[in-house]
């Protein structure tokens, strides 16, 4: 029997080679056609926190500062504090050389003192010497009006016992009214001292001296320069015996309990900007430290600011420890939008195909187009609100040239 198979075999042996050489191109055919699998990377959906930022840069600022000047051009007399030192409200801080402020002080009340004098006269109707004098007038007046009717009455009576004329009744009459005339005029002047343009010049002059006055009184006091409330002296540019120009700064003075971050944001972020977002500080000199704070005010204007159209928004922060201080430039983060617990892709993984967004979901090795529904975005990584579940493997990109197509075979390379 086995000889039979042997010759049956060898008899057809050509049929059974063909069978064999037709079977192995076909499955080499088979080989070389399928496309080899492509290597992508590859990350898992999972739930987590986004958050949707502006990130710009800012500057620190007192929020209750006081600056000292110079009033008048001066030296330096005494400086009593240094710079970074906490400060008491009330307490003495810097004397200013006060000598010719204080002259100027006392000619100044020299003068308000003649204008109230002069005022003080206006209102009695003149000085001592020149009331006594005109009282002494009306007095004599009174005594010479009084003897011209005591003359007229006793002419009057003789005339009708036919011992007086008439020309002497004439006489003592226009006697009479001299007499009274002369007092009416003193009587007046009494009343009526000075003229309305004498009291405007007088209450004018008081005046003038007043406001001198005061203005000397403010000098002595900004040249003794006290601290407004409690704070830190953070800058203090003189030195004892420098002589100063009027308007030259002194020291500065904050609490710094509490600062102001003012944060210049990109002309096309700031429509994302809404009071109350969250702000996060950070300063270089201080890399471990934030700040937080949230937006106060939405930029009402745009403004250069170097080479950039920017809009300001400000925030205060809490500065207990005092370790920001004013006039730093600062990072500023602000959180226009913070979502918990959602499903999150890295931003690469989302695509788009006529403005619809879409992931590559790898499913046995091989890619499936899914349409997703996206809510907020940040640098990174995309909140996916539909079409992909958690833990989907979706494909960010290959590690070769290949582009990625729906239906694509590939390998996932960690």
């Amino acid at each position: 029997m086995a000889d039979g198979n042997t010759s049956f075999v060898m008899r057809h042996r050509w049929i059974v080679t063909t069978v064999a050489i037709v079977a192995a191109v076909i499955l080499l055919a088979s080989f070389m056609s399928r496309e080899p699998a492509v290597p992508v990377r590859a990350v898992t959906a999972q739930l987590g926190t986004i958050r949707s930022i502006v990130s710009t840069n800012g500057k620190v600022e007192p929020l209750q500062n006081f600056e000292a000047h110079a009033p008048v051009a001066t030296t330096v007399k005494k400086i009593l504090i240094r710079e970074g030192d906490h400060v008491k409200k009330g307490q003495l801080l810097v004397e200013l050389n006060d000598a010719e402020a204080r002259s100027q002080a006392a000619r100044a009340q020299a003068q308000v003192l003649s204008a109230d004098a002069g005022s003080s006269d206006v209102q009695r109707g003149g000085n001592r010497e020149e009331i006594l004098t005109l009282e002494s007038q009306i007095t004599k007046a009174r005594t010479d009006s009084d003897t011209a009717q005591r003359n007229l009455d006793a002419l009057r009576r003789l005339r009708q016992e036919g011992a007086a004329s008439p020309g002497e009744i004439k006489n003592a009459e226009d006697q009479v009214k001299r007499a009274n005339a002369d007092l009416d005029l003193l009587l007046e002047k009494q009343k009526k001292r000075y003229s309305q343009q004498e009291v405007a010049r007088v209450d004018a002059q008081k005046t003038e001296a007043e406001a001198a006055y005061t203005a000397a009184e403010d000098v002595l006091k900004q040249l003794n320069i006290r601290a407004p409330f409690d704070g830190i002296v953070y800058s203090l540019p003189v030195q004892a015996g420098a002589y100063l120009n009027p308007g030259d700064m002194v020291l500065q003075e904050a609490d710094l309990s509490k600062v102001r971050v003012r944060a210049f944001v990109d002309e096309p972020d700031v429509g994302r900007l809404a009071v109350g977002d969250k702000i996060e500080v950070t300063w270089d000199a201080l890399p471990e430290r934030t700040w937080e704070g949230t937006v106060s005010v939405v930029p009402a204007v745009i403004k250069l600011h170097g080479a950039r159209n920017v809009g300001e928004t400000t925030c205060v922060v809490d500065n207990k420890d005092f370790k920001l201080v004013p006039n730093v430039n600062v990072g500023v983060t602000i959180v226009t939008a913070e979502h918990r617990d959602v499903l999150t892709v890295p931003r690469e993984a989302v695509r788009q195909d006529d403005s619809k967004p879409y992931v590559y979901e790898i499913v046995n090795n091989e890619l499936q187009r899914r349409y997703v529904q996206t809510s907020i975005s940040n640098l990174t990584k995309v909140e996916v609100t539909g079409g992909l579940s958690e833990n989907a493997l979706v494909a960010l990109g290959p590690t070769n040239s290949k582009p990625l197509r729906n239906g694509l075979a590939v390998k996932v390379v960690r």
